[in-house]
């Protein structure tokens, strides 16, 4: 399915995961896809972006640990994590802007049209 991520699990603080969602309807149309994140009783909160021209953007929370990533040929969006922290649990959500690319400047998930079934993540103390 569209924009389904997956690769999610438990970790202990420090460990690393690859998050993956296929998006061959998004890669090389939409203005911007990305990764948002929402805690258990949070709120949305944008995790990272890249744009038509392969540019990314990162939260201030995340960067230096994360990276996002497009495989082009098998039209699939990566979110490798590092050095995973307790407040980084949350369920993530492959995502796309379709049209302005805005999501990928603001990280404000209020900017993406589309976005598929997320992938727990879960990292302990």
């Amino acid at each position: 399915a569209q924009l389904e991520a997956s690769g999610g699990g438990s970790v202990p603080s420090g460990g690393s995961l690859t998050l993956s969602c296929a998006a061959s309807k998004y890669i090389g149309s939409a203005h911007c896809i990305g990764w948002f994140r929402q805690s258990p009783g949070g709120e949305r909160e944008g995790v990272a972006g890249v744009n038509l021209s392969g540019n990314t953007w990162y939260a201030d929370s995340v960067k230096g640990r994360f990276t996002i990533s497009q495989d082009k040929a098998s039209h699939t969006l990566y979110l490798q994590m590092n050095n995973l922290q307790p407040e980084d649990t949350a369920t993530y959500y492959c995502a796309a802007d379709r049209t302005t690319g805005v999501y990928c400047y603001t990280l404000a998930p209020d900017a993406l049209d589309d976005w598929g079934r997320g992938t727990l993540v879960t990292v302990s103390s």
